[in-house]
């Protein structure tokens, strides 16, 4: 089954050029515009991220189906109820990754890919990981509640899609209301900032009541300064996919308790047996 977000492609890099060419002829701040090797490097990953995920899709199908065959009741998918529970509860199973993998090193060495860039464009929202095993089991629960599992895909597809286009700075803050219920483009660039007070801040999805309900919100407002806290300065899709993992191996390796290699894997990122280093 080809996820939804798959026939969105020619849609996403079309958007992409027109609002690179936008910095062109509407020049802004070029400093979080378009740089063509960040760019690159972005759609590379995006293309990447496909390769690998089409196939995982079809294991991810499997499992859903599956649990939801075990369900005590299938939801009907027919039902506006059934459509609403979805939503929420896709939703909220995002949110869930999302922090978890914020979080937790190993699971931050899959999601790091996606906030590598020090730029901020709709060519961002392509850059993901090569590593999506990590999301299963957050929407597990879905099958199991007895969600059809075609549903599911449908509604992550819906979500991703969404989210391309919070990646833009050419969209300031939009009416409160929408801005207080919904993600947006400026509840999206401090998820972004590697400023400290944007650290670990608007995991939501579609929605940002979320973070709001579980105190991770922070609204935009002094500049967003994207990317890591430690940049890695490389175009090289490779090293962008793998960098965490390769970091948090050498840190396992020169580590000389089983407490410590357990910190460097579950712990959160930048964990360290001495705090003070």
């Amino acid at each position: 089954m080809i996820p939804a977000v798959f026939y969105a492609i020619p849609a996403f890099v079309l958007l992409v050029v027109v609002e690179a060419l936008s910095y062109r002829f509407l020049p802004d701040d070029d400093e979080y515009g378009y740089e063509v090797r960040d760019t690159a490097t972005s759609l590379s990953m995006g293309a990447g991220s496909q390769v690998v995920g089409l196939p995982w899709k079809a294991f991810a199908v499997l499992a859903y189906a599956g649990l939801y065959m075990l369900a005590p009741w299938h939801l009907s998918a027919s039902s506006a109820w059934t459509w609403l529970v979805l939503f929420f509860a896709d939703d909220l199973a995002y949110y869930a990754f999302h922090r978890a993998h914020h979080r937790v090193r190993v699971l931050w060495a899959s999601h790091v890919v996606h906030h590598s860039s020090v730029r901020y464009n709709l060519s961002t929202a392509l850059r993901q990981s090569w590593t999506p095993m990590t999301s299963l089991p957050f929407w597990l629960p879905l099958a199991a509640l007895g969600i059809p599992p075609w549903m599911i895909l449908l509604q992550q597809s819906v979500s991703l899609i969404y989210q391309f286009f919070l990646h833009t700075e050419r969209v300031e803050r939009l009416w409160r209301p929408v801005e207080w219920v919904f993600n947006t483009p400026s509840h999206h660039r401090v998820h972004h900032g590697s400023n400290q007070v944007y650290l670990d801040r608007n995991y939501g999805g579609i929605l940002i009541v979320w973070d709001r309900l579980f105190g991770t919100f922070e609204p935009e407002g002094e500049r967003v300064v994207y990317g890591l806290t430690k940049n890695i300065a490389t175009f090289n899709p490779l090293r962008v996919a793998f960098h965490e993992y390769a970091a948090a191996w050498r840190d396992v390796r020169g580590a000389t308790r089983w407490r410590d290699r357990a910190g460097h894997v579950f712990g959160p990122p930048g964990w360290s047996p001495n705090p003070e280093v």
